[in-house]
């Protein structure tokens, strides 16, 4: 069952990630580079590589390790979308089309498949890299919506910043990683 979740995830990536760089019927580079800033597509296809890698290699403790990472990355984007942006900027257009699958299916099928079919044991300081992810794509969207030279910055599209509060917002964001892994933790070592 590992095999085929991880397989499964890897593919529909795959297909998404091409689909990215589409528009009009051919290919668009630059849509599809504006649309690797988003931490969604970051994450979807960090586990869709470590999937594959676990495919590739079942046995490899590296393998395993990132796929744990990748699992926590998109655990974190599918919270987010479920408790932030969906009630923010409607369920609608983040549960839809391609976001259905990065923001909710393929997330789903990683942590079934880690917790359920992977399990070998996750240890306290292991599960603590889960955070890494989080922690770099959020200073460097910080870096990017607040400090970046103003030509080279990002309008803060997740919203992150409103009122001035980006510091809550990332302080709720490595701390929501945080209680991700210990829940992978825990769910991984029943």
């Amino acid at each position: 069952m590992s095999f085929i979740c991880n397989g499964l995830i890897f593919a529909v990536t795959l297909v998404l990630a091409v689909r990215m760089f589409r528009k009009d019927g051919g290919w668009c580079v630059a849509k599809g580079l504006h649309l690797l800033r988003y931490f969604t597509v970051q994450s979807n296809l960090f586990c869709a590589f470590a999937a594959l890698c676990l495919c590739l290699f079942p046995g490899s403790g590296w393998a395993w390790a990132l796929k744990y990472i990748g699992t926590a990355a998109v655990t974190v984007t599918m919270l987010t979308v479920l408790f932030f942006l969906g009630p923010t900027m409607g369920y609608g257009k983040m549960l839809s089309g391609s976001d259905l699958f990065m923001h909710l299916l393929t997330p789903l099928a990683a942590i079934l498949s880690f917790c359920l079919w992977e399990r070998r044991g996750l240890s306290l300081p292991l599960a603590l890299t889960g955070v890494l992810p989080v922690v770099i794509y959020g200073l460097f969207y910080a870096w990017k919506i607040l400090l970046a030279p103003q030509a080279q910055r990002w309008e803060d599209f997740y919203g992150f910043n409103r009122g001035g509060r980006w510091y809550l917002s990332m302080a709720a964001m490595f701390a929501g990683a945080f209680v991700v892994c210990l829940v992978l933790r825990a769910a991984q070592n029943l």
